[in-house]
């Protein structure tokens, strides 16, 4: 068996490629999903997941559906223009007739107790449930072995705002939270997620695949290409939360990845969702922060696009 991995997401289309990662992933044991607001709501984002996870042949993989707003206050809609309006590019799944469970933070606090040590917990999308979980469950960060969360930027600049990144920024309150909860906890920031990309030959590829969850989606990231032409000046797409899996996984090797102060601003002001990183300490090699409790990727071994290629189509 591989690692036992939770993972909470707003399945939306690069979830969607997080989750074929890690259903491919030979080093995996997808123990549980959990759906919260963001890219779709939470239950569309369930239904997405439990359609993805039965293409691919993992329709015992029990999803609870999570968070609908956010920890003090309403949710104020997805991102259709990112994403289509079902969250995944407008592709029709199969529909598989399972339906999801609840809720999100109590399946996180039930597979904790069970993989007690050894679970390695994936968040891709606002932090809700994980907020609520350890409210729940004051012990919840000493039980599970690592935390890895898509979220933030600390040099680069946001992606909802000038400074913030859609994750953190659609619920502040839950990251500060979770950024401050104690566990053994890495941020995967827009520094890393934007400078790896999936280009349109490698679309063609997953179009092409045998297997049905790449050409699911290729067929997706349609959508997704179109919409990063703005930021890239071409059809392609930055591929943030399969970044994430794939470190979650052990796929990918963070060569730097220094601990340091993060801080989420929570006001109403322009800084609201900002991640503020205490970078000082750049230019001498990033000394030991002894308060700081996470650890932030900023380099990986090689680039991404042809490891999640290989593992998407491995299969």
């Amino acid at each position: 068996m591989g690692r036992p991995v939770y993972l909470d997401c707003d399945t939306g289309i690069d979830d969607s490629m997080a989750i074929a990662y890690l259903m491919a992933h030979p080093g995996v044991d997808l123990v549980g999903v959990g759906t919260v607001f963001g890219n779709i709501d939470a239950h569309r984002a369930a239904r997405n997941t439990l359609d993805l996870l039965a293409l691919g042949g993992h329709d015992h993989v029990p999803v609870a559906v999570g968070a609908e707003k956010l920890l003090a206050g309403a949710w104020p809609g997805g991102a259709a223009h990112v994403h289509g309006d079902n969250g995944i590019g407008g592709v029709d799944l199969p529909h598989c007739g399972r339906e999801p469970v609840s809720s999100a933070a109590d399946l996180l606090i039930r597979l904790a107790h069970e993989h007690e040590g050894d679970l390695r917990v994936l968040a891709i999308g606002p932090l809700t449930n994980l907020a609520r979980a350890v409210d729940r469950e004051p012990a919840l960060p000493s039980l599970v072995e690592s935390v890895v969360v898509m979220g933030g930027a600390a040099k680069s600049p946001g992606n909802v705002t000038p400074v913030a990144e859609a994750n953190i920024f659609n619920d502040p309150q839950a990251a500060a939270r979770v950024l401050d909860a104690g566990w053994p906890l890495t941020l995967v920031p827009l520094d890393l997620t934007l400078e790896n990309t999936l280009e349109e030959s490698d679309r063609a590829v997953l179009l092409g695949a045998a297997q049905p969850v790449p050409r699911a989606v290729g067929a997706m990231l349609d959508v997704y290409f179109s919409f990063y032409t703005g930021t890239y000046g071409r059809r392609c797409a930055a591929l943030h939360d399969p970044l994430a899996a794939a470190i979650a996984a052990g796929g990918v090797t963070p060569t730097l990845a220094p601990a340091v102060q993060i801080v989420v601003d929570e006001t109403d002001g322009p800084g609201r969702g900002q991640t503020i990183c205490d970078l000082r300490g750049e230019r001498v090699g990033y000394p030991a922060q002894p308060t700081a409790r996470n650890r932030l990727v900023l380099e990986i071994s090689a680039p991404f696009a042809p490891h999640l290629m290989e593992v998407l189509t491995s299969r």
